[in-house]
């Protein structure tokens, strides 16, 4: 069993990284607020926590935190180490990631589709995007945590994950917005609502009322803006930007937001 690294234990780098030591993989983590490790072995520092690592886990909440993070571990990368970021930061970012790995070292980008519950369960959708070797190598960690699908080349997996999140949050924008316009259509919002669960939007209209699942509004918007400045998912990050008060809530709290925006507006 290769020695893990894993560096991010927010609310879903600590349903991970527990999966990969019950599976008993030599672990040490790290966390930029200690005191999270839950009985797992915490480094002081990233470079503490990579040091003599075989594989390195990445799981941050931004393409600033990778970056930061990375400039503390990244020259402690012996050649032959494994780096697997999963987290959600775009294409880009991930292709300087790449730039700045050091003679001998393998990235996978690796991001998640699913929250918090598949996450402990070891059902995420895992998107990887690599070199075929380096792939093959961080297949076995991967599929601790779900299911693995190879998306392509260096950098695929993360443009692919942009591309999923990207259409899911403006869905979900649109679901809570016609649903705060039926009431002033004359319509019942819970007849609006059976309606578009009985359609080809009933998994958005599902997601929008998901009472499990632990996606923070503030990191929706934040993966918006990765997929670009077009303007359905420009103004679908406005709305979810326009209520601070929902940004650590879960993605669905929209659509409440939404009614009562609507009706303050009479």
């Amino acid at each position: 069993m290769e020695k893990i690294a894993f560096l991010g234990l927010g609310r879903m780098g600590l349903p991970m990284a527990r999966r990969l030591a019950a599976a008993g993989h030599p672990l040490t983590v790290w966390n930029r607020s200690p005191g999270r490790a839950d009985g797992l072995t915490e480094a002081a520092s990233p470079a503490e926590a990579v040091r003599g690592a075989d594989v390195v886990v990445t799981m941050l909440s931004d393409p600033a935190a990778v970056a930061e993070v990375a400039g503390r571990f990244t020259a402690e990368l012996a050649p032959g180490t494994l780096w697997i970021d999963m987290s959600s930061i775009g294409p880009e970012a991930t292709a300087a990631l790449r730039a700045r790995l050091p003679y001998g070292v393998g990235l996978v980008d690796a991001p998640v589709m699913g929250s918090v519950g598949p996450a402990a369960a070891g059902e995420l959708l895992v998107l990887a995007g690599g070199e075929d070797a380096d792939l093959e190598r961080a297949r076995p960690v991967l599929e601790r945590l779900g299911r693995v699908r190879h998306c392509g080349g260096p950098g695929s997996g993360a443009a692919l994950k942009t591309v999923a999140i990207g259409a899911i949050v403006a869905s979900v924008a649109v679901v809570g917005e016609v649903l705060a316009a039926a009431g002033e259509l004359g319509v019942s919002p819970e007849l609006a609502r059976e309606v578009l669960a009985a359609g080809p939007l009933a998994g958005v209209v599902a997601r929008a009322h998901s009472t499990d699942s632990d996606f923070p509004v503030r990191l929706a918007a934040k993966d918006l803006a990765l997929a670009g400045g077009g303007p359905v998912l420009s103004a679908a990050r406005e709305v979810l930007l326009a209520d601070p008060s929902i940004a650590e809530q879960d993605l669905s709290a929209v659509v409440d937001s939404l009614r009562r925006r609507r009706q303050a507006n009479g």
